[in-house]
């Protein structure tokens, strides 16, 4: 079992950098890794963008035990960083979880729900809270070829509509899975409503 985290977008509507911001005791990213981890997954690639902040969040990375992927235009579709994670993972990896760098709080428990699941014979796999889909998602690699070809406008929305008979929806305890982070405003809450303590400020982008 395999994972997949996305950290090479610009972070431009958040106006810091998404991945290195602090959360809690860690930073996004490696609040990230650790849940994952906890979850029962060992193969964790970290798709980068490229700059001085991924250069930051390489130096970050460096005792993490993750494999890195780059994507050369971090302004692209998510769907093109997908196929950069998927090149990346090891030959035999059986399933992924596609992880957004912006939903570091979903727990370990729910980690391991969909790997349960797929252990059970799933082979796409979605939670959900009160009915609503969120991420992660876990995808047999079965559908590797069409990880690779994703459509860059429907990404995976579109593709687990399109094998929609497939998807297995896991109801887990935590509205995490539906909660990103694209504004200051949204990790502001989030990083409250989990640490019962507002973030540090950070600098705009353009100033850090």
């Amino acid at each position: 079992m395999a994972a997949i985290i996305l950290a090479a977008g610009r972070s431009e509507r958040m106006g810091a950098f998404k991945p290195l911001l602090p959360f809690g005791p860690r930073t996004v990213i490696e609040t990230c890794i650790e849940n994952l981890r906890a979850g029962g997954v060992e193969t964790i690639v970290v798709v980068l963008g490229q700059g001085p902040r991924a250069d930051d969040l390489k130096g970050c990375l460096k005792n993490a035990r993750v494999s890195l992927a780059i994507n050369p235009d971090p302004g692209s579709a998510m769907s093109d960083s997908i196929a950069c994670g998927v090149r990346q993972l090891p030959e035999g990896t059986k399933a992924v979880i596609i992880n957004p760098v912006d939903h570091a709080a979903v727990p370990p428990e729910v980690v391991g729900a969909l790997v349960g699941e797929w252990k059970q014979g799933a082979r796409l796999v979605k939670p959900t809270w009160n009915e609503r889909g969120g991420h992660p998602v876990l995808v047999d690699l079965s559908f590797r070829d069409e990880l690779l070809g994703l459509d860059p406008y429907g990404g995976l929305k579109a593709f687990f509509v399109v094998h929609q008979d497939q998807v297995r929806r896991v109801p887990v305890d935590s509205n995490y899975i539906a909660r990103d982070m694209d504004t200051w405003d949204d990790y502001r809450a989030l990083h409250q409503d989990i640490f019962g303590v507002p973030p540090p400020e950070q600098l705009p982008l353009e100033r850090q």
